[in-house]
């Protein structure tokens, strides 16, 4: 009788191999980014309560980055309202939202976190295969220009939005 691994792999047709390949990476992914905190942490980066030394203390940060791994070689992109600068972190008034891109067969769907905005305050335009999204109220202002991977009219794009989350569908002729 086979072992464990090979009764899966033949009951479920999984390819365990590259399952455990995709943990290991998350793994080293995991370890690189524990290095960055606790070097950033030594290096008077961010603290651990969040606190950035030098921005004063009326300054509202927000900062994070996401690592996308589908389709081949990782990609990092971060969001926030804290910027490098040559003279250091700035925070600006306007936030990046987290955007998550999805190129599907009959459509290209964005989603976006705008937490503490209202639709009224949205703001969604689309010239050709550029995308900006914006929004602001009294306590938060977002912005972000998101090249999409072809060029839609106006006519193309549909979206929602709802508890914060906007959900754009381009729809592909």
């Amino acid at each position: 009788m086979g072992d464990k691994k090979d009764d899966l792999e033949g009951k479920f047709g999984i390819n365990l191999g590259g399952l455990e390949d995709l943990f290991k990476g998350m793994g080293n992914i995991f370890e690189v980014l524990t290095q960055f905190a606790e070097k950033a942490e030594k290096e008077g980066g961010i603290s651990r309560s969040g606190e950035i030394p030098g921005l004063g203390e009326k300054a509202k940060g927000v900062y994070g980055f996401t690592i996308r791994t589908l389709g081949g070689a990782p990609h990092v992109s971060s969001f926030g309202n804290i910027k490098r600068t040559p003279k250091g972190p700035i925070v600006e008034e306007i936030r990046e939202p987290l955007v998550d891109l999805f190129d599907e067969k009959e459509r290209v769907l964005i989603i976006a976190e705008l937490p503490g905005i209202e639709e009224v305050d949205l703001k969604v335009d689309l010239k050709g295969d550029i995308l900006n999204i914006s929004a602001s109220n009294k306590d938060r202002k977002y912005a972000k220009e998101i090249l999409i991977p072809q060029v839609f009219k106006e006519e193309q794009l549909k979206y929602t939005y709802k508890n914060g989350i906007l959900e754009i569908i381009l729809k592909k002729y």
